[in-house]
Protein backbone atom coordinates (compact mmCIF):
# COMPACT_ATOMS: atom_id res chain seq x y z
CA UNK A 1 0.00 0.00 0.00
CA UNK A 2 1.22 3.58 -0.71
CA UNK A 3 -0.06 6.51 0.83
CA UNK A 4 0.42 10.01 0.08
CA UNK A 5 0.61 13.20 2.21
CA UNK A 6 -0.65 16.39 1.11
CA UNK A 7 -1.95 20.04 2.63
CA UNK A 8 0.79 21.55 3.80
CA UNK A 9 1.64 25.46 3.29
CA UNK A 10 2.66 28.44 4.56
CA UNK A 11 0.87 29.53 7.20
CA UNK A 12 1.28 32.23 10.13
CA UNK A 13 1.98 31.23 14.04
CA UNK A 14 -0.96 30.61 15.94
CA UNK A 15 -3.60 28.88 12.84
CA UNK A 16 -4.36 25.65 12.84
CA UNK A 17 -3.70 23.50 9.41
CA UNK A 18 -4.86 20.16 8.28
CA UNK A 19 -2.81 17.22 6.63
CA UNK A 20 -4.00 14.79 4.60
CA UNK A 21 -2.87 11.54 4.01
CA UNK A 22 -4.32 9.31 0.90
CA UNK A 23 -4.08 5.62 0.80
CA UNK A 24 -4.37 3.01 -1.89
CA UNK A 25 -6.55 0.66 -0.03
CA UNK A 26 -9.07 0.48 3.17
CA UNK A 27 -6.74 2.83 5.49
CA UNK A 28 -8.46 1.10 8.43
CA UNK A 29 -6.97 -1.88 7.38
CA UNK A 30 -3.46 -1.09 9.01
CA UNK A 31 -1.98 1.61 11.48
CA UNK A 32 -1.18 4.90 10.11
CA UNK A 33 1.60 7.02 10.92
CA UNK A 34 2.36 10.73 10.44
CA UNK A 35 6.13 11.53 10.63
CA UNK A 36 7.89 15.08 10.44
CA UNK A 37 11.34 16.03 9.23
CA UNK A 38 12.27 19.52 10.29
CA UNK A 39 15.50 21.13 8.86
CA UNK A 40 18.66 19.60 9.41
CA UNK A 41 17.04 16.98 11.39
CA UNK A 42 15.94 13.09 11.03
CA UNK A 43 12.32 12.21 10.49
CA UNK A 44 10.44 11.37 13.43
CA UNK A 45 6.94 9.37 14.10
CA UNK A 46 5.25 12.28 15.85
CA UNK A 47 1.17 10.16 15.74
CA UNK A 48 0.04 7.03 14.98
CA UNK A 49 -3.52 5.66 15.02
CA UNK A 50 -4.14 1.80 15.12
CA UNK A 51 -6.23 -0.15 13.05
CA UNK A 52 -8.63 -0.48 15.66
CA UNK A 53 -8.30 3.59 15.77
CA UNK A 54 -6.50 4.06 18.93
CA UNK A 55 -3.82 7.33 18.96
CA UNK A 56 -0.91 8.16 20.18
CA UNK A 57 1.39 11.24 19.93
CA UNK A 58 4.93 12.36 21.60
CA UNK A 59 4.55 14.16 24.90
CA UNK A 60 6.32 17.22 22.22
CA UNK A 61 3.14 16.99 20.75
CA UNK A 62 0.43 16.27 22.73
CA UNK A 63 -2.58 18.37 23.16
CA UNK A 64 -1.63 20.34 19.50
CA UNK A 65 -1.90 17.46 17.00
CA UNK A 66 -4.94 15.05 16.33
CA UNK A 67 -4.82 12.18 14.72
CA UNK A 68 -7.91 10.50 12.38
CA UNK A 69 -8.90 8.65 9.89
CA UNK A 70 -11.98 8.68 7.09
CA UNK A 71 -12.35 5.10 5.82
CA UNK A 72 -15.03 6.22 3.34
CA UNK A 73 -12.52 8.23 1.83
CA UNK A 74 -9.15 6.28 2.87
CA UNK A 75 -7.48 9.14 4.91
CA UNK A 76 -6.04 9.91 7.35
CA UNK A 77 -5.62 13.49 8.72
CA UNK A 78 -3.31 15.06 10.72
CA UNK A 79 -4.19 18.12 12.50
CA UNK A 80 -2.17 21.06 13.98
CA UNK A 81 -3.56 23.44 16.22
CA UNK A 82 -1.29 26.66 17.79
CA UNK A 83 1.28 26.50 14.84
CA UNK A 84 5.18 27.38 16.28
CA UNK A 85 7.67 27.94 13.68
CA UNK A 86 9.41 25.20 15.28
CA UNK A 87 6.50 22.89 13.19
CA UNK A 88 8.00 23.79 10.55
CA UNK A 89 8.75 20.44 8.51
CA UNK A 90 8.24 18.00 6.16
CA UNK A 91 5.56 15.97 7.00
CA UNK A 92 5.01 12.23 5.85
CA UNK A 93 2.59 9.43 6.50
CA UNK A 94 3.58 6.01 6.36
CA UNK A 95 1.60 3.02 7.21
CA UNK A 96 3.22 1.27 10.13
CA UNK A 97 4.01 -2.29 11.37
CA UNK A 98 4.84 -3.23 15.45
CA UNK A 99 8.86 -4.01 15.82
CA UNK A 100 10.27 -6.28 17.63
CA UNK A 101 10.65 -4.32 20.49
CA UNK A 102 7.09 -3.10 20.52
CA UNK A 103 7.47 -0.17 18.67
CA UNK A 104 5.58 1.71 16.01
CA UNK A 105 7.75 1.32 12.67
CA UNK A 106 7.66 2.68 8.97
CA UNK A 107 6.11 -0.39 6.96
CA UNK A 108 7.10 0.54 3.44
CA UNK A 109 10.65 2.14 2.08
CA UNK A 110 7.76 4.58 -0.12
CA UNK A 111 7.70 7.87 1.64
CA UNK A 112 6.66 10.02 -1.52
CA UNK A 113 7.27 13.77 -1.81
CA UNK A 114 5.61 14.59 1.72
CA UNK A 115 3.85 17.90 2.49
CA UNK A 116 5.97 21.20 3.72
CA UNK A 117 4.83 22.92 6.52
CA UNK A 118 6.14 26.18 7.16
CA UNK A 119 5.21 28.68 10.14
CA UNK A 120 6.15 31.79 10.01
CA UNK A 121 6.22 34.01 13.24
Amino acid sequence: VQLQASGGGLVQAGESLTLSCTASENIKNFAVGWFRQAPGKQRELVAAISDGGNPTYIRAVRGRYTISREGAKNTAYLLIDSLDPEDTAVFYCNKLTVGWNGAYEPASDFWGQGTQVTVSS
